[in-house]
């Protein structure tokens, strides 16, 4: 689970909030007037690019959630306005309670894609609800009593809504659900849907229809047409596995470092070894256990994960020796940590049943599942100097550095140049 840091709340409440609060403002500042036509458009734009974006980059859960809000806004249109009529009211009520249910079944269903059998599944879901509220919405079922309708406990203490109780139970089931998918997987997915239930909220509880409540439902379309972008440059920038910054947002801070700055390049220490020890997945652990280590690094440094078991850390406006002291202290804490293993044999050598694999041997872990392992790095450090000027110099240097880090015994920190001879003569190493 990922701790609730900066990084954290940053990525929960942007973009959703600063949608959010910007319709909120334009609609009730008093000099700003934003005309009915105006707010249609906003609302087919941000539904129209959504729906776009989703089927381009094929998430099928934001693609169909933004779906099931559009029949659902044309069902509540069809029958009009909630206090209009029975049916018209039931029609409310059935949607209010439907749509945060579809945030969360969207949720829980397996990303596969736009497959013929994903697709066929979604839409089935989508035609049962159909026809549910077209059955609630008959003149002689609709005038009478409804457990839809009904008030489960005092009706004063909601006063402040017009949304009926069994919905307002759906809404808080769907934010507990979205809020620990998000605190589960971190992902941009989870917080846009948090914060478009929410924009949704508000537009039901606006009745649905009008110039307010359509604003609010093309704010809800926006956000999950944000959140679809806000995922593709996550995967576009970050490793899936250790979900550090990857190469490619490396080589874009490396263009716009200063002339002041420090690299440091670190190696998980006999890596290949542990992975023929202990397999694979185990060697996964690893690596999001050193790479958690490497995100909670002081002195302003930013980690990333160049490939495999090597990963860098970059520190603007610092020197390497200052440097030094914040990945000592990064060394010293990854060498001392350790964890459980969470299987036996690595999957991948592991035959199916009744598989036989010509060539190939089972190759049996020493490691017991439960069983406590630890890891040590090495590291190298460098700086820009008179012999190493361009960003591309300073990093072979560091990787000069690491080997002699490696070379000196590994579990060790080395600096590059004269900067590193004298640092060693001060103060040493940890071995």
């Amino acid at each position: 689970m990922n701790s609730w840091n900066y990084t954290s709340l940053k990525s929960v409440l942007v973009p959703g909030s600063l949608m959010l609060i910007g319709i909120t403002l334009l609609l009730h500042l008093s000099f700003v007037s934003i005309s009915l036509a105006s707010i249609n458009f906003y609302y087919l734009a941000a539904f129209g690019s959504g729906l776009l974006l989703s089927w381009r980059f094929h998430s099928t859960r934001v693609f169909f959630i933004l779906l099931v809000m559009v029949l659902a806004e044309r069902a509540v249109s069809f029958f009009g306005h909630p206090a209009a009529a029975p049916p018209a009211r039931m029609a409310f009520a059935a949607v209010s309670f439907l749509l945060p249910l579809n945030f969360v079944v969207f949720a829980l269903l397996r990303e596969r894609g736009f497959t013929t059998s994903a697709v066929a599944c979604r839409l089935f879901l989508i035609f049962l609800q159909s026809v549910f509220v077209a059955l609630e919405c008959r003149p002689d079922h609709a005038s009478g009593s409804s457990l839809l309708m009904s008030s489960i406990r005092t009706t004063k203490w909601f006063e402040w809504t017009s949304l009926p109780q069994p919905a307002l139970l759906a809404f808080g089931l769907g934010f507990g659900v979205l809020l620990s998918r998000f605190a589960v997987y971190g992902k941009a997915t989870e917080s846009g849907s948090l914060w478009s239930l929410l924009a949704l909220g508000i537009a039901l509880d606006s009745g649905f229809t009008g110039r307010t409540a359509t604003a609010y439902l093309g704010t809800a379309g926006l956000i999950l047409a944000a959140a679809v972008v806000e995922t593709s440059y996550f995967m576009a920038y970050h490793d899936e596995l250790t979900k550090l910054p990857g190469r490619r947002a490396f080589n874009e801070l490396l263009l716009a470092l200063e002339d002041r700055y420090a690299i440091a390049i670190v190696d998980v220490d006999h890596f290949k070894k542990f992975n023929d020890t202990y397999g694979h997945e185990t060697g996964d652990q690893v690596l999001r256990m050193v790479a958690a280590k490497l995100q909670g690094v002081t002195g302003g440094g930013k980690a990333f994960r160049c490939g495999g078991e090597e990963f860098a850390i970059v520190f603007p406006g610092v020197s390497a020796r200052d440097a030094w002291e914040h990945v000592d202290l990064l060394r010293q804490s990854i060498g001392t940590s350790s964890f459980r293993v969470r299987g036996q044999l690595d999957r991948r050598k592991v035959p199916r049943p009744g598989e036989r694999r010509e060539g190939a041997r089972v190759r049996k872990i020493s490691v017991q599942a439960g069983d406590e392992v630890s890891v040590t790095v090495s590291i190298g450090v460098a700086e820009p100097s008179t012999r190493n000027r361009k960003v591309d110099q300073v990093i072979v240097a560091a990787d000069e550095a690491l080997y002699r880090a490696k070379a000196g015994g590994r579990n060790r920190v080395e600096l590059d140049g004269m900067v590193g001879k004298q640092l060693r003569l001060s103060k040493g190493q940890g071995g």
